[in-house]
């Protein structure tokens, strides 16, 4: 593999967290369209993604983007039993907002306005942050995220106890730990790999 430094120029980057759809620009060359095989669209298991930059970065190596798109999937669409879909996102929406990624804290805002149609609650959390007063239960999931999302994560028998008083059975305490951690490596590898930019 050949690395391609991608110097690009952006007028006005996204600099405040937004429900509002924006863009992402790679550092390294992404794969062309042209240059994908039969192995290249078997790991992005959605065919459309290879119009993504960042899915089309990542294709470079198929074995991981696989693992790592079925691991998403699982966590946020096998939604039949535990947690509902709206506070899967919420968790991700949490550690994409502690961390800073301005492009995941949109995609997953959107989808938690959606689920949970508290489309004010979610701005909330985007306008001020990982502190702001969301309701017990919201808060409750938001605070266990954030804990499992720093450095080092701070997340304990506490945040689990919360969750449980809120309502939260276990099945469904798992699924905040599997949206927040995961979006929590996401968007590490996310900020490493490039930056947002405006909506094309």
């Amino acid at each position: 593999m050949t690395d391609t430094i991608v110097e690009p120029a952006i007028d006005n980057p996204p600099v405040v967290f937004t429900q509002d759809h924006i863009g992402w620009t790679a550092w390294l060359q992404p794969l062309a369209e042209e240059e994908l095989n039969d192995r290249h669209y078997e790991a992005l298991v959605d065919k459309g993604r290879a119009k993504s930059p960042y899915f089309a970065l990542l294709v470079r190596d198929p074995d991981i983007l696989q693992a790592r798109t079925k691991t998403d999937n699982d966590i946020f669409y096998t939604t039949k039993s535990g947690l509902p879909r709206a506070e899967r996102e919420l968790s991700a929406t949490a550690a994409s907002r502690l961390n800073g990624c301005i492009l995941c804290a949109s995609v997953h805002a959107r989808f938690a306005s959606q689920y949970s149609k508290r489309n004010d609650d979610v701005q909330k959390l985007l306008d001020e942050g990982v502190s702001a007063d969301l309701g017990d239960r919201w808060n409750a999931i938001v605070e266990a995220s954030v804990a499992l999302s720093a450095t080092p994560p701070a997340f304990s028998e506490k945040h689990v106890q919360r969750l449980r008083k809120v309502g939260l059975a276990d099945e469904e305490i798992s699924d905040v730990i599997h949206g927040a951690s995961f979006f929590n490596w996401a968007n590490r590898l996310m900020l490493s790999l490039g930056e947002p930019t405006p909506a094309n």
